[in-house]
């Protein structure tokens, strides 16, 4: 059970009501972790924003869902990685790649390294080295990309904080933490 009150289409003011009504025709559910964040109108509009503008960058669906797989795990946050591994597969990342990725690495040499420097910014707080961002030059990464790829690292850090902080139930096909 959340710790922090999941806010149902039966308890939610006329705001939160329209929020969810958005997302549901935006994606078809209103998931769990989206209710926690309903509890403030304000934060749920901030999160949605700026999912909405980040998720128009130049990274693929798939980068994107392998760097937040990657997090989750690092970042053991169960809710994350059971939602991730759902849209992950629906972006078409297979069994062996989403293993991968929650492993810190991927199949294709390029997402890799945007797995790998996504994971150094959450080990060493963003203090990463000249080096790492060398390495995302040398793969293609343009410096607009790498700006994204730190815009999705916080996206998940933030989601992460909250699943975990919340306990909040997790309304995808379940997935472990342990590999």
């Amino acid at each position: 059970m959340s710790r922090i009150n999941t806010v149902t289409n039966q308890t939610a003011t006329t705001e939160q009501a329209a929020l969810f009504n958005a997302i549901q025709q935006q994606i078809g559910m209103v998931p769990n972790f989206l209710r926690v964040f309903a509890n403030s109108p304000a934060a749920l509009r901030a999160f949605l924003g700026l999912y909405g503008i980040a998720n128009e960058g130049s990274l693929s669906a798939q980068t994107r869902e392998r760097i937040a797989l990657a997090l989750a795990q690092q970042n053991a946050c169960e809710y994350c990685l059971s939602a991730h591994t759902a849209i992950g597969k629906s972006t078409g990342l297979n069994g062996a790649e989403i293993e991968a990725n929650r492993n810190g690495t991927s199949q294709d040499a390029k997402a890799s390294v945007a797995v790998k420097l996504a994971r150094s910014l959450v080990e060493h707080n963003g203090d990463i080295t000249t080096a790492d961002i060398i390495e995302a030059r040398n793969a293609g990464y343009s410096d607009a990309d790498i700006v994204e790829i730190i815009t999705h690292v916080g996206m998940n850090l933030l989601t992460n904080i909250l699943g975990k902080a919340s306990r909040v139930e997790i309304d995808f096909p379940n997935i472990s933490l342990a590999q």
